[in-house]
């Protein structure tokens, strides 16, 4: 159903509609002119330039069946008289006699879309020089950019719309971060902690199996919280953030993961090498994040009675880590979106995680300037992350 305060309202914020009005007296003769808003229901004035005291102002009404515009409205023509007492069609018409005018031009109003909105119209008591190329295509031109304008208008509305979604989406976003970064992810890290003390404790096999399970699960939990929270910032904020160092302890930094996360998988063998000849400039706790979702995967996905391999290297140009494990092959389908949010590869019983870990190690890949890439063979698969030392 048509808004007709907002239609008034939207022909009412065209500011080429008085001067419209204007030139289209001046230029016909004819002392009153409007833009008419014309549904199946109404005639509504929108707009009027009244020099012959016709009475009518934006917002006044017609009776729709009393106006010639209704029939425009049914079948989409211009209608253009010059002289009503002479014009076969018109002389007897109800129209001219209600309001009585001699000269009479009104043209449709088409939207963008195909829907038709209304008439530019005029009228006079006296006869005018109305039905020449001259002035119709005047009209018709007028017409034209008043529709123009109205589909500006409309798509102006949607922006602001949407912009306002946007306002809302970032409040929500920054109450996601918060909740993620503070509210779930520091009661988790209690509960990590709580279970690596117990394990550090004389238990006897009952108690050791539930504080192993209880360290399982909240390191899991830890990880998902902190994918998930990259996820929300790089997707509904700035990205991934690096807080860099010139000479960060890779080393120290790296075997620490590499010992949580065999703590977390004992019966897993993980097997290094590393070949550090020179400092990296890089956030030491994002490349940690880099390596532990790395290591995660291969150790979730690799042959439980084989190595995962860990390779570190640094020289002049280049830093990088390569997580090797033994396993199936990679088919070509996911291997091409392996690097995609919730992508999971092939998902085996009871696996965990919402394929966000490798997205967000090939991030912060990308925030060092650097690349993640895969190879997947027969036997065995190397996931490699290389960035110059000095991003």
């Amino acid at each position: 159903m048509a808004n007709i305060e907002a239609d008034i309202e939207a022909v009412g914020r065209i500011d080429a509609v008085t001067s419209i009005l204007e030139v289209v007296c001046r230029t016909t003769g004819m002392g009153f002119a409007a833009v008419a808003r014309v549904t199946d229901e109404k005639w509504i004035a929108c707009a009027v330039r009244d020099e012959i005291k016709f009475g009518l102002k934006p917002g006044s009404e017609l009776v729709l069946e009393t106006t010639i515009c209704n029939e425009i409205r049914q079948h989409h023509k211009p209608v253009v008289i010059d002289h009503v007492a002479q014009d076969e069609n018109f002389a007897n018409h109800h129209t001219p006699a209600m309001y009585g005018f001699q000269s009479y031009i009104s043209i449709p109003i088409t939207l963008k879309n195909g829907e038709f909105f209304g008439t530019l119209c005029a009228i006079d008591p006296s006869p005018a020089l109305l039905n020449n190329t001259k002035t119709i295509g005047m009209f018709n031109l007028f017409a034209d950019l008043i529709s123009f304008h109205l589909d500006a208008l409309d798509k102006l509305a949607l922006t602001e719309s949407q912009l306002l979604e946007e306002q809302e989406t970032a409040q929500l976003r920054d109450q996601f971060i918060a909740i993620l970064g503070h509210d779930l992810r520091n009661p988790v890290g209690a509960v990590l902690n709580v279970a690596q003390m117990m394990l550090r404790m004389p238990l006897d096999d009952r108690m050791k199996r539930l504080a192993n399970i209880l360290q399982d699960s909240s390191y899991r939990m830890k990880a998902l919280i902190e994918n998930i929270l990259d996820f929300a910032r790089g997707r509904l904020g700035g990205g991934i953030v690096l807080e860099t160092n010139a000479d960060e302890p890779v080393d120290e930094i790296l075997n620490q993961v590499i010992t949580e996360l065999g703590l977390i998988w004992p019966d897993k063998v993980l097997e290094t090498r590393f070949e550090l000849n020179c400092a990296v400039n890089c956030d030491g706790k994002r490349i940690a994040q880099l390596l532990s979702n790395l290591l995660g995967n291969a150790l979730t996905h690799g042959k439980k009675d084989e190595p995962v391999l860990v390779t570190v290297r640094s020289n002049d140009d280049e830093f990088s880590i390569a997580v090797t494990n033994a396993g199936k092959q990679i088919p070509d389908a996911i291997l091409n979106k392996l690097f995609q949010p919730f992508s999971r590869g092939e998902v085996t019983p009871n696996q965990q995680g919402l394929g966000l870990g490798l997205y967000i190690a090939s991030e912060i890949a990308r925030a060092h300037g650097g690349a993640l890439g895969v190879e997947s063979g027969k036997q065995e698969t190397t996931f490699t992350f290389t960035m110059p030392v000095k991003a």
